[in-house]
């Protein structure tokens, strides 16, 4: 059952009390209503008895004052007669307006009305006339005729009175009849209602304690599913050989893996709720200054961050560790960021692996310029040793300078084979200005008797000056592996062509190119792979992969191109450099 359902329950069990109690309403107002019109009608027969009353009591004023004035001849008795006669016509209307409704009382007014009026012309009227007249009205029989006449008027007055008494209490058993009623259908309505709001409130509870049952399992089965899956994370994080810490948006740390608990010299319990950068405390390799801390840069940058190459972690009891990581920060539901999760591992082995391959790799190349070196050291030094012999043997004076001069000639070619070959490892502690056309031509030099053994021409292309701000030693070493790559390739008969061009901006584009029979698709994928190498024993495997370090470094790249056709073979090597790029101080080699 979903939220709706459940509100939608919840206004059903609510509105049908409600509608139960409109009912209710509804009919006792019926019932009310009934009643209160019956309570009208009683009054209503009520007033026509009063009203009945008061005519028969003008009446018998009338009669009163007309027998008084019989009796005395005082005509201070008709004042009764005459204001009883004056009201009786007004109440006659009043009575007859109160029952105009009912036949039978219509009928018994007409016969008041008549009975009055011939009481009132045939006998009231002549008793008067008689007696002013000085006559005697004592006569035994029109006063046995008056009475006869009153008497009928009376008859009709009761009349009137007994069938508004009959109707009245008609109406008053019907009164009676109808609270009965009220309070029945009440008690069948409460009773019937209570029953149907208890029926239906039981079947809604029931269906309301289904659904939460369901609930119940669901979340049970959820809560099972989710300890399974922390169970399963924790065992992950455990298992990664990598440190990993997550924290909240303020830094505080929550969880720490096994690993990180090892390099950091914290403990999970010691380390939960301390603040990030009191653990993991992250300083510069070089110059020992706070490095930021993961959690600050992610929540200033807003995504994944990574730590310089030349970082270290101080651990719990002082010692460093080389390090390299990343942060991530940690959404909700609605893409803000509650916390960060960070990874990090020890690189400090991997960073004297990747400085010892660098070593083995510069060795490695300088043996393979050894056998070059001294053959072309040892022809100068023979041409001497043959010069001083043609001095110490004799001649003339200018023979003698002829042979000074040209032993001068070779021992300044020593002198600068020498110089090549040193400058190729003379490392330097910070970038400096480096002439291109110097650097190429040096290696060059120290390579000529390799091209030569080879059968590989050379073709440059190397104008003056083009500058740019590097680390002269490494970048002789990137392009002695080039340019005796190129050789090899190109051999025997072949050509290498060296060229430096400006970069279509700052900066500069070295290429090296030959026309050997090219390099498959299947090799090229893998040329900038450690230890893979297509010399067999005379290879390391580390040339390109040393190399594409160096240019990364120096803030460039290499792009290799070739061509396996029968018509336009060959393998172009391009190098492109900045002018003045923002040089890492450690070494910027791939991982392995």
């Amino acid at each position: 059952m979903n939220l709706t359902q459940f509100n939608r329950i919840l206004r059903q069990v609510f509105l049908l009390p409600v509608i139960a109690l409109l009912i209710t309403a509804g009919a006792l107002y019926l019932q009310v209503r009934g009643a209160n019109e019956t309570v009208r009608l009683i009054q209503k027969a009520d007033a026509n008895i009063a009203q009945a009353a008061q005519v028969a009591k003008l009446i018998a004023d009338e009669e009163s004052g007309l027998r008084g004035y019989e009796a005395t001849g005082d005509d201070r008795f008709l004042a009764d007669f005459r204001q009883a006669e004056a009201n009786i016509p007004a109440e006659l209307d009043n009575l007859s307006s109160a029952v105009r409704l009912d036949p039978v009382q219509r009928d018994n007014l007409q016969d008041l009305l008549n009975e009055y009026q011939n009481w009132h012309d045939a006998f009231a009227l002549p008793i008067m006339a008689t007696v002013r007249a000085g006559g005697k009205a004592n006569d035994v029989d029109l006063n046995l005729y008056g009475k006869t006449l009153m008497n009928k008027v009376r008859e009709d007055l009761g009349a009137i009175t007994k069938h508004a008494e009959g109707s009245r209490s008609v109406r008053i058993r019907e009164w009676h009849r109808q609270v009965l009623n009220m309070v029945e259908a009440l008690i069948a309505i409460a009773l019937g209602m209570g029953v149907l709001i208890g029926l239906f409130t039981r079947s809604r509870l029931n269906a309301v304690s289904s659904a939460y049952r369901t609930s119940l399992e669901v979340l049970s089965h959820r809560a099972e599913e989710i300890f399974q899956s922390e169970q399963r994370l924790r065992t992950t994080l455990a298992s990664i050989g990598d440190g990993v810490i997550t924290c909240d948006f303020e830094g505080r740390i929550q969880m720490m893996n096994p690993v990180a608990a090892e390099l950091t010299g914290w403990s999970q319990q010691e380390a939960f709720n301390c603040l990030l950068e009191d653990v993991f405390r992250i300083v510069n390799e070089k110059t020992g200054a706070v490095v930021e801390t993961p959690v600050a840069k992610v929540k200033r940058l807003g995504g994944v961050v990574g730590l310089a190459h030349d970082t270290a972690l101080i651990r719990k009891d002082g010692t460093r560790i080389l390090i390299a990581d990343s942060g991530a920060p940690i959404p909700d539901q609605t893409g803000e960021i509650v916390g960060i999760v960070l990874v990090f591992r020890d690189i400090t082995l991997e960073r004297r692996t990747q400085e010892t391959l660098l070593a083995n790799e510069k060795l490695a190349v300088a043996g393979r310029l050894a056998a070059t070196i001294a053959h072309e050291i040892h022809n100068p030094l023979d041409a001497v040793s043959n010069l001083l012999y043609l001095l110490r043997t004799g001649g003339t004076e200018e023979e003698s300078r002829q042979f000074i001069d040209m032993a001068e000639s070779e021992l300044a070619r020593v002198t600068q084979i020498s110089r090549a070959m040193l400058g190729l490892y003379r490392e330097s502690r910070a970038p400096v200005p480096v002439d291109l056309k110097s650097i190429l031509e040096d290696i060059l030099l120290l390579m000529e008797h390799r091209f030569h053994e080879l059968g590989v021409g050379i073709r440059t292309d190397l104008p003056s000056p083009v500058v740019v701000e590097a680390f002269p030693a490494e970048l002789r070493q990137v392009f002695t592996n080039l340019i005796t790559n190129a050789a090899e390739a190109a051999s025997p008969g072949g050509e290498i062509h060296v060229s430096v061009t400006g970069a279509g901006g700052p900066g500069a584009l070295v290429t090296i190119s030959d026309n050997g029979a090219g390099i498959p698709e299947v090799v090229r994928s893998q040329l900038f792979r450690p230890f893979f190498t297509t010399k067999g024993e005379h290879g390391t495997g580390l040339g390109l992969w040393v190399s594409r370090g160096i240019v990364s470094k120096h803030g460039g790249r290499i792009e290799i191109a070739s061509d396996t056709s029968a018509g336009s073979h060959g393998t172009v090597v391009t190098v492109s450099l900045s002018e003045k790029p923002e040089i890492a101080t450690a070494a910027a080699l791939p991982q392995l």
